[in-house]
């Protein structure tokens, strides 16, 4: 499959031959991996927040309140035992809980290949040749998105490395988002409707989530 390369201008200037795996438009299960790696991805960050106290955290019931025999009431060693009002709780949600869960290597490259494919089998791809910004001004970033093939939606900025004029002209537009291809996400990719990058950083994606494993290896 082959990418149009826009100029700076919006005109096409060139194709470029895309790496095999992200050209890939099978469905086969990627749907499935996919919703399992944004959960995996989700999981882990979830963090704990709900904890009740059992019976050993909470405050007072250090004395028996009667003793044991001759009241005619039952026994109770403590007024904070679970079946008493303010006492503990039993199997109450506690801060320790893990959500952790575990995605392998290979499964969460092979959801970014998806997820990256059908951004690029729905024509939401779009890459040119570079970034060029005179200066800090958001008004040129628009001017600039105009003459791209993009219709109305939000737009993940991809880049090779940091780039202040862009990232800062950006930084005004709710429906941007600027990220560098070592920090991209998965949920990102999901998350927007499409995808702009330039040349140095589709080749950057192409590096980072093309090649397989085995192939670096014998390299």
């Amino acid at each position: 499959m082959k990418l149009n390369i826009y100029s700076p201008n919006g005109a096409k200037i060139e194709q470029v031959t895309i790496a095999a795996e992200l050209a890939d438009d099978k469905k086969q299960a990627s749907d499935k991996l996919i919703a399992q790696a944004v959960l995996a991805n989700l999981s882990n960050r979830r963090r704990p927040i709900a904890h009740t106290k059992d019976r050993g955290e909470v405050s007072g019931g250090g004395r028996k309140p009667w003793r044991q025999k001759g009241t005619g009431r039952a026994r109770a060693g403590s007024s904070r035992s679970p079946i008493w009002v303010g006492g503990g709780v039993t199997f109450g949600p506690r801060k320790n809980r893990n959500f952790n869960q575990r995605l392998p290597k290979l499964m969460a490259k092979k959801a970014m290949q998806a997820a990256l494919a059908q951004k690029i089998k729905e024509n939401k791809f779009i890459v040119v040749s570079e970034f060029v910004f005179k200066e800090i001004k958001t008004s040129q970033i628009q001017v600039f998105l105009e003459k791209l093939p993009i219709e109305e939606g939000r737009i993940l900025l991809i880049l090779a490395k940091t780039n202040p004029r862009v990232e800062l002209s950006a930084a005004n537009l709710k429906y941007i988002k600027a990220v560098q291809v070592d920090g991209l996400r998965l949920i990102d990719i999901l998350n927007y409707d499409y995808i702009l990058t330039d040349k140095e950083g589709l080749k950057k994606i192409e590096d980072a989530f093309s090649a397989s494993e085995r192939s670096k290896k014998e390299e």
